[in-house]
């Protein structure tokens, strides 16, 4: 049986990576880009696993066997149509252990060629945990701006534009504010994060710098590492100053309009709301800010927000910052891509960015 390591695997160019286990172990944590086609149903897995605890190996053995045996063939077609989109088919698991084993063999029978990942899930995760510390450009210009002034699609921009950016708050799956996961889901966890963080590493390694927001160490269910901290801290600053109208109008396209006819979304923002009403100690404040979510006055709704809830906290969270800050004025963030890139091309000219090995 052919076997592929978890260092040999970051070598293939575009593989077909087939994660086998139960889809809750898959939604737990998975390799970026791998397709789940499960052995077990997340139910057949746990009864499989309580007849283990109870009754041995051997019982647990034949139980998989019986749940398996019928799935065969229609596994094997499943894994089959995948690979026409890669270069080489790699099967996987929790730790590279039987079932890995068992689908790597049918498919050798059925005549398919491919390679059981050594270790599986688990010595993937603690190949990037051991990684990621090291891929980090030395050099991190930090977007920061009051919210609304459009960071993120400023960060979209540069990369499109082929400049080396990492976005947190994509891999999180979470957005600041009271905005938080509106349209992104339930928000990825540790796991997940910690993977895309790797990927994203690994599509700018070599650059002597990267482009990131000023994101707080936890971003929704995940952390950020203390390196990337570190360097987010002492890096350069480019702070994005847009006007507040454009900003409330920002984040009404943004967070607003393409959901607010959804059920869910009425509770999700009163749920916000009253997490920062506990906060403000003014009390005609409060009572304008709860008759506009009443009234679905947005507008009205965020301007207040921003004015006194959001901008009085942001500037106090540049002060753990180290680094030189340079202002951008813009009356939008597509203006605001333009000049953030021309002072990034600036700081290239004049060479900022420190060299690995150089001082």
């Amino acid at each position: 049986m052919k076997e592929i390591t978890v260092e040999e695997l970051q070598t293939i160019k575009n593989p077909v990576i087939i994660d086998i286990r139960a889809s809750i172990e898959f939604k737990d944590g998975a390799i970026p880009g791998a397709i789940n086609i499960p052995l077990f149903t997340d139910e057949e897995r746990e009864e499989i696993g309580t007849i283990y605890k109870h009754e041995g190996q051997e019982a647990a053995k034949w139980r998989a066997m019986e749940f398996v045996s019928p799935k065969i063939p229609s596994l094997l077609h499943e894994i089959k149509a995948e690979m026409v989109n890669g270069e080489e088919l790699i099967i996987h698991c929790w730790r590279g252990g039987m079932r890995s084993k068992a689908v790597v063999t049918f498919l050798e029978f059925a005549g398919i060629h491919a390679k059981r990942l050594t270790g599986g899930y688990k010595a993937y995760r603690q190949y990037i945990l051991q990684q990621i510390p090291a891929m980090i450009p030395k050099n991190a210009i930090v977007l920061h701006g009051l919210t609304g002034v459009g960071k993120t699609e400023v960060l979209k921009k540069l990369k499109a534009s082929g400049y080396p950016t990492l976005d947190l708050e994509e891999m999180a799956a979470h957005r600041g504010s009271i905005f938080g996961t509106i349209g992104l889901g339930e928000g990825n966890n540790q796991k997940t994060f910690d993977s895309l963080l790797y990927k994203g590493l690994k599509d700018i390694l070599g650059s002597t710098h990267f482009v990131m927001e000023a994101e707080s160490k936890r971003i929704g269910k995940a952390c950020q590492p203390e390196e990337l901290m570190d360097k987010k801290l002492r890096g350069i600053n480019i702070y994005i100053h847009t006007p507040l109208e454009q900003r409330v109008k920002h984040l009404i396209n943004e967070y607003v309009l393409p959901y607010q006819n959804e059920p869910w979304y009425h509770d999700q923002i009163s749920i916000g709301i009253e997490k920062i009403l506990r906060r403000i100690k003014d009390n005609e404040i409060k009572r304008v800010l709860i008759q506009s979510l009443e009234n679905s006055n947005f507008q009205v709704m965020i301007g207040i927000l921003l004015e006194h809830y959001y901008d009085p906290r942001y500037d106090h969270a540049t002060l753990e910052y180290h680094g030189q800050f340079i202002h951008v004025y813009a009356e939008n963030f597509v203006e605001a891509s333009i000049k953030v890139m021309t002072e990034i091309d600036k700081l290239i000219e004049k060479k900022k960015f420190v060299i690995e090995g150089q001082v």
